[in-house]
């Protein structure tokens, strides 16, 4: 099926975004993204227009929402005031990022597992989660694995996960499932919660502290208000804004802000290198 996407809409950048761990991309320029048991294979084919791998109910029922095509981040980031100049270039190099609606069992494992660690090695080990616990799509995607539900990880030991390179976050890997497992924490339930809520849940198990809540925060359960803090934000925070913090001032867009701040600081960094 062909799609129009108008709003800013870059897949390249989504993918290196550093919000989510399993994106492919084939030598043709077609993305695979997974999300709970769908599979959307998507294709830039010119400005605007996209071909996708699913009809017109799956797009507006699913993928619509896990890309927040409803949000204008066009509109966002010409709203951007002129005397923020490190911001308004962040917004036109990040141009073409949104913040993706996934799940939030996914993220609380994977971002568990990002601590310290580089993209590659993360998206390593999420693949051997998904290999080693998840279960295989059928027809044409059956070489895709999904990732695992909790039900599937219920009664993992420290043994078990040998082998994936998770190194000491592998007893964090554990009490999450625990918790998660026997309804200690609610990862639905947490759709209701305030900001300060849900991070102060998440922060119960062990492993998870503001940055990591954070991002479960703001790539899970859409609280674009939440600013995860880690080495790159708290470059800029420090380097570019003097240790003030220059994301408060954008409210509910304040994560967004923090998305195309972390996209330029890091491809700065790496065209330095």
């Amino acid at each position: 099926m062909l799609t129009e996407i108008k709003d800013d809409f870059d897949l390249r950048k989504i993918e290196d975004s550093g919000q989510c761990f399993r994106v492919r991309r084939s030598e043709e320029g077609v993305f695979t993204f997974i999300h709970l048991d769908s599979i959307l294979h998507i294709k830039k084919i010119r400005d605007c227009l996209y071909d996708v791998s699913c009809d017109e109910k799956k797009w507006k029922g699913v993928w619509e929402s896990y890309f927040d095509l409803k949000r204008d981040y066009g509109k966002i980031r010409d709203e951007i005031p002129d005397d923020d100049r490190y911001m308004k270039e962040a917004s036109l190099m990040g141009k073409g990022i949104r913040i993706l609606k996934q799940d939030p069992w996914e993220m609380l494992i994977t971002f568990i597992i990002s601590q310290r660690r580089n993209i590659p090695s993360i998206k390593r080990s999420v693949e051997l989660i998904c290999d080693r616990y998840g279960t295989h799509t059928e027809g044409g995607d059956a070489g895709i694995k999904l990732f695992p539900k909790p039900a599937q990880m219920k009664d993992l030991s420290i043994e078990d996960l040998a082998g994936l390179n998770l190194g000491y976050r592998d007893e964090y890997i554990l009490d999450a499932c625990k918790r998660v497992n026997s309804g200690e924490t609610d990862l639905n339930a947490l759709y209701d919660a305030s900001d300060e809520e849900l991070v102060n849940e998440l922060k119960k198990i062990k492993g998870v502290g503001n940055k990591v809540a954070g991002c479960i925060g703001l790539f899970a359960y859409e609280r674009t208000g939440l600013v995860p803090v880690d080495t790159w934000i708290g470059r800029v925070i420090e380097d570019v804004y003097g240790g003030e913090d220059p994301f408060v001032r954008y409210g509910e867009n304040a994560g967004i802000m923090q998305q195309w701040a972390f996209y330029r600081i890091r491809s700065e960094k790496a065209d330095r290198s």
